[in-house]
């Protein structure tokens, strides 16, 4: 897109450097008070429309501009007429992707549509289309997560997006980009927890303290052990040292193959929820449909439920701890469940 610097004019560039706002300046472009103003005049006299970000625009001569972060771009009516829909999109900074607050709503309608090619959904803010971080089109492989994912930006308040109440959309932009690249190492990691998973762990049932623990193992934990054997043909090893033990070669490969056999919206969800659940086995009896969200989570606070119910909760710790597990859990098992359009 061909830029005019002068102020006045059929393209013009309204700077926010000087805009007053904790937002940090990879956050969405946003303009000044007094830009927002000539923008409401000159958009009421129909003399330009925005068309989206500076970070899509480049300079006449081919570059990009330096100062794309700092600025967005305003076109007219002709010129916008002829751009596609791909061409008037918005992509959110690398920053999304921490938690931190990106900036102030800047849209007033999320939706979706089907993707030019037929393949794959994507979100609109507005008219523009949504962008991951690393500005590839966020192309997702069933309607249902694109409606979820819009609505997660829908529910964003006025004074500002905060990524940390956009499960979904994190986990897509994880699927999206990080995964295709990092396929390979992200099933290696997998499979050097999977001999120390939380399942394959039982207390000692010698000890008064751990008795309790023990036994109510062997009741929640022992069906998911036989569900493995059943599945995969091979029995795990069960063991009590702190350090872990070794499964069966036969039964590591047999797991491995499944993850080589997932999608990457697939292997983005199981990674989520072992990182969680601290297990590898939790996530695949999900992926499975052996487990649901509740007894998944009931499984993984075992042991410490039962000290709490020994000991107390401890406000302000315990609690804290449970919310944030059902969230990552909850939210990795929808974002599961909606890519494979269910």
């Amino acid at each position: 897109m061909g830029l005019i610097r002068p102020v006045i004019g059929p393209n013009l560039l309204l700077s926010r450097k000087k805009r007053r706002s904790p937002t940090p300046p990879e956050g969405p472009v946003m303009a000044t008070l007094a830009g927002r103003r000539l923008l409401q005049r000159c958009a009421a006299a129909g003399r330009f429309r925005m068309l989206g970000t500076a970070a899509e625009a480049s300079s006449p001569g081919g570059r990009e501009d330096e100062g794309r972060g700092d600025t967005i771009y305003v076109k007219n009516p002709a010129a916008a007429a002829v751009a596609t829909r791909d061409e008037t999109s918005v992509a959110m900074p690398m920053s999304f992707m921490t938690g931190s607050v990106v900036g102030k709503r800047f849209y007033h309608d999320a939706t979706v549509r089907q993707a030019d090619d037929g393949n794959g959904w994507t979100v609109m803010l507005d008219y523009r289309t949504l962008k991951s971080p690393a500005k590839r089109p966020l192309k997702l492989p069933s309607r249902p997560l694109a409606m979820a994912i819009a609505a997660e930006w829908e529910y964003q308040e006025s004074d500002g997006i905060r990524p940390f109440t956009m499960p979904l959309m994190k986990l897509a932009c994880t699927a999206l980009e990080r995964v295709p690249v990092t396929r390979t190492k992200v099933i290696d990691n997998l499979m050097k927890k999977f001999h120390q998973d939380l399942v394959f762990c039982r207390s000692p049932d010698d000890n008064e303290l751990t008795i309790g623990v023990h036994q109510k193992q062997k009741e929640k934990i022992d069906p998911i052990l036989d569900w493995v054997n059943t599945e995969f043909g091979f029995k795990p090893v069960v063991y009590t040292n702190f350090f872990g033990g070794k499964q069966d070669e036969r039964l590591t490969k047999a797991v491995e193959t499944v993850l080589k056999k997932t999608t990457d919206f697939e292997l983005a969800a199981i990674d989520a929820m072992a990182a969680a659940a601290h297990s590898l086995v939790i996530p695949l009896a999900i992926f499975r449909g052996r487990l649901g969200i509740e007894e998944a989570i009931e499984l993984i606070r075992l042991e410490e439920d039962h000290q709490v119910d020994r000991w107390g909760l401890v406000e302000g710790g315990h609690d804290v701890d449970i919310a944030d597990l059902k969230v990552q859990m909850s939210s990795a098992v929808v974002f599961l469940l909606l890519s494979q359009g269910l």
